[in-house]
């Protein structure tokens, strides 16, 4: 299972430039979802998003409002209140908390988690972009959210939501002893004992199957063939895309660069099996977040024939 996948709205690329259209979707039974910091607002102790309705954040600067798409006619819009006064938003705040959207993870209902997503993502992008690349004017937002412009006559640059290519992926290989590994590894920031698939950002200039190389290489001293995609899951946090990947190691001696990660080790599915859930205070190896696309590849990995 793929977590934040599951858009289900039409993002309605052509409509949204109309004004008109863009204001009927917001008055007419129109949801909304708030982000603070970064963080979707929940209903207090529950891993149910909050959706409001129009009649409850009109009050609120709507201007920079971000369409995210209709269901069935009825729009989404997500809307950034980091910086408005608390006591605007406290009518709106009974019973419900912002919290990190992956504090619940696998909880949130598959659905409603993606658009959360999407509208944590494009606010994350409107904070980040506020000022033009190209000549360092302040950019507007434009076509509801999903372009930003600069408001500098002589340059006009159009800003689209970016995303950033990462590669994850879980590297095999069988032993002399008939038994098959993966290779995990660790950064020291995480919590003790979690391991996990290797990762990295893709380079200009290389396809995916150069960046897995070259980041396992780098990160592992390990050479690896045999690259075969398996899965892809949107991860704005902030603003990534991943891209799963099975590949096969050439080699089994593992050199860590300590810049890259704190250690890395082979695993048998066997070892796997003992490994405790993310979270645990036990000491002990510990597998990482269900809602990851790193663990739906050790899954995956785990349900093979040895």
């Amino acid at each position: 299972m793929l977590y934040y996948a599951h858009l289900p709205l039409n993002r309605h690329s052509a409509e949204r430039k109309d004004a008109n259209w863009l204001l009927h979707k917001q008055s007419k039974n129109s949801l909304w979802l708030l982000v603070n910091n970064s963080q979707t607002l929940f209903k207090s102790g529950s891993p149910e998003i909050a959706l409001l309705s129009y009649q409850q954040v009109q009050t609120l600067d709507l201007w920079q409002a971000v369409f995210l798409g209709a269901e069935e006619g009825q729009g989404y819009f997500a809307l950034d209140v980091s910086s408005l006064d608390t006591e605007l938003l406290a009518p709106l705040l009974h019973a419900v908390e912002f919290k990190d959207i992956r504090s619940y993870g696998p909880l949130v209902d598959l659905q409603k988690g993606s658009i959360a997503a999407l509208a944590r993502g494009l606010c994350h992008w409107h904070v980040t972009h506020r000022f033009c690349g190209r000549c360092g004017h302040a950019n507007k937002p434009i076509e509801a959210g999903h372009a930003r412009l600069c408001t500098n006559a002589e340059c006009k640059h159009m800003t689209f939501p970016r995303t950033d290519p990462a590669v994850i992926m879980l590297v095999t290989k069988r032993f002399s002893d008939g038994i098959e590994r993966c290779l995990l590894g660790r950064q020291a920031s995480w919590p003790e004992g979690v391991y996990s698939t290797l990762a990295g950002f893709v380079d200009p200039g290389e396809s995916l199957e150069q960046a897995v190389a070259r980041e396992v290489l780098e990160e592992a001293g390990v050479a690896v063939s045999d690259v075969t995609y398996i899965a892809s899951q949107p991860w704005p946090f902030p603003s990534s895309l991943m891209l799963g990947f099975f590949a096969k190691a050439e080699s089994s001696d593992i050199y860590v660069d300590k810049d890259e990660l704190d250690d890395a080790k082979w695993f048998s599915r066997a070892e796997l099996n003992q490994f405790l859930e993310w979270g645990s205070e036990l000491p002990g190896y510990k597998l990482t977040r269900k809602d990851s696309i790193s663990r739906f590849l050790v899954e995956h990995w785990r349900k093979q024939e040895e």
